[in-house]
């Protein structure tokens, strides 16, 4: 077994002012991903100058940032937020679900594309292989919080949580999260879509892996005690929001290859 790296999740205490390596990481991922973007613009827009990228990077952290926050009341804790509305604020307590964030995404890449008259799935494919940047961050941010921890095991790796009552070995979940919708999925986006690919192909394959790699670690991380298992003894929140992203992001990369075929035969 493992011992949990007690890191203060405080990294900076200035008097009543602190700031948390949660919200730190958020703004790590942020960053990161908008270097990357830059390096990725004269490509994707020749046109767009720097300040029309800070545009579009502030829409997507708003979304993920609103979203995340407005997702996770609503999937997961609805009733303690109706309860107390003010927890709705208090974001570096953690609590941001990566399906509300995607959904203020979408959102804000929208009403974006629609201002700037720039095709919505277009953005979408620049997006995607950014966001596992951010994703990757946001986990480790959850590991040092020393929350979302997995189940019990007895793997050599396993540790023991400050803040869980039972205090049992249990999976690093967060890390494991870290190394799939981070590590590998940054990968196969970058590598993916460094070659011309149809419009939609991109986003749908993040939307494809991104929904198997989490259903997959659900099996090994511990449900949201306020929920427990919504059916079969098995089936989490995470994996019920996942569905649609796999079904969805199949689809997309079959309609975009379909797509590009009929052009190809029309051509």
């Amino acid at each position: 077994m493992l011992s949990f790296p007690s890191i203060d999740p405080v990294a900076i205490a200035l008097g009543p002012i602190k700031i948390h390596w949660y919200g730190l990481m958020y703004l790590l991922g942020i960053g990161l991903a908008w270097l990357l973007a830059a390096k990725r613009l004269p490509a994707f827009e020749p046109s767009w100058n720097r300040e029309k990228l800070a545009d579009l990077v502030f829409w997507v952290a708003l979304g993920v940032i609103l979203g995340g926050r407005l997702g996770y009341a609503l999937f997961y804790d609805l009733p303690a937020y109706l309860a107390q509305p003010l927890l709705i604020v208090q974001v570096w307590r953690g609590g941001m679900s990566f399906h509300g964030g995607l959904m203020g995404v979408l959102l804000a890449v929208f009403f974006f594309s629609r201002r700037e008259k720039k095709p919505f799935f277009a953005l979408m494919d620049f997006i995607a292989p950014l966001v596992p940047i951010g994703l990757g961050a946001g986990r480790i941010g959850n590991f040092i919080n020393g929350e979302l921890w997995g189940r019990a095991t007895d793997w050599p790796w396993a540790m023991v949580f400050p803040a869980d009552p039972y205090q049992l070995a249990r999976h690093p979940s967060q890390l494991y999260q870290f190394a799939l919708e981070g590590v590998a999925l940054f990968v196969i986006l970058w590598l993916y879509s460094r070659k011309p690919r149809p419009c939609m192909a991109v986003s749908g394959l993040f939307g494809l892996c991104y929904g198997v790699f989490r259903f997959a670690v659900e099996f090994v991380r511990e449900p949201d005690a306020q929920l427990g298992y919504l059916a079969f003894g098995w089936l989490t929140m995470g994996q019920l929001l996942c569905l649609p992203m796999v079904i969805g992001g199949a689809a997309l990369i079959g309609f975009a290859y379909r797509q590009k075929t009929a052009h190809e035969a029309l051509s």
